[in-house]
């Protein structure tokens, strides 16, 4: 694990030291309680990647996926 040095306003540090004190025996330290929420924060801009390159593909796509639609529906119909 590496060490880094950042900035943070005083708010913002209040804030995670309350989330850091937690409730009782759910207490945890600042680095735990940035690590976490850095954490997060990727996995949530990562997530919004994947669905904006899905939703470009099946814009680009989009009357293919409606006419397979339709035929599977056809096809269900016949059964």
């Amino acid at each position: 694990m590496k060490t880094i040095a950042i900035s943070i306003d005083e708010a913002a540090l209040e804030r995670v030291d309350r989330l850091a004190a937690g409730n009782g025996d759910k207490r945890q330290n600042r680095s735990e309680v940035i690590r976490r929420a850095v954490e997060e924060y990727i996995a949530r801009l990562e997530r919004q990647a994947r669905e904006e390159r899905d939703n470009q593909i099946i814009g680009r796509r989009h009357k293919k996926f409606n006419r397979q639609a339709a035929a599977l529906i056809r096809e269900q119909a016949r059964q």
